[in-house]
């Protein structure tokens, strides 16, 4: 229901109505509406850079794999409102944030730890912390004719690899890539193959 009707607008009757079960079963599971929140997040962060590497047509090269990462997620946002919200709740609940840092961290540990062996998944997940916090303020400020999303997406960019000590040059290089992807289109596919994979998890209509 926060795919259909947004995080603010849905309450606990609503979810409790969808989903046909008593009040009781409902807090057995899920204890609270954020409850529902965790379980969508984790369905939608599991297959974070994956989805990147099939857009980047199976590249190594782990920077461009995130920043295309960062970009497509960004994107989503600016595409669909109730994502918007989904994404600055997820990243507003301190339990929720921290279970997006952890596994954001972790998979950066496997994907930079080649290039940058000084590194330990404990300075991964401290940076992070930092980084989720721009993606938050980034999402939170929709786009306009001044601050457009190719102008919002170079500027999360070169934060987040900043943080990591990544080259001007290299940054260059990643930044013109994702500029030259229809990067609307490539997120509105990544919408749709999440939205279905969503309703078939947790049995709505996309109709």
């Amino acid at each position: 229901m926060f795919i259909e009707k947004g995080y603010k607008e849905t309450t606990m009757l609503d979810i409790i109505r969808e989903a046909g079960v008593s009040a009781g079963t409902f807090q057995n599971i899920f204890r609270t509406k954020d409850g529902v929140l965790t379980e969508l997040v984790n369905v939608m962060f599991d297959n974070q850079f994956s989805t990147a590497e099939s857009i980047v047509g199976g590249s190594s090269d782990p920077v461009l794999l995130y920043s295309v990462e960062l970009a497509v997620q960004m994107t989503l946002a600016e595409l669909n409102e109730n994502l918007r919200q989904i994404y600055v709740e997820a990243y507003t609940q301190p339990k929720i944030n921290e279970y997006i840092c952890q596994k954001t961290s972790s998979e950066l540990y496997k994907l930079f730890g080649g290039i940058m062996p000084q590194y330990s998944e404990s300075d991964f997940y401290e940076s992070d912390i930092g980084n989720a916090g721009i993606m938050r303020a980034y999402m939170a400020r929709p786009c306009d004719k001044y601050f457009t999303l190719e102008r919002k997406l170079e500027k999360l960019l070169r934060m987040t690899l900043n943080s990591f000590d990544i080259p001007k040059d290299k940054q260059n290089q990643v930044v013109d890539y994702v500029d030259s992807l229809d990067i609307r289109s490539i997120a509105d596919g990544v919408m749709q193959k999440l939205f279905e994979t969503l309703a078939m998890k947790f049995d709505f209509s996309l109709a």
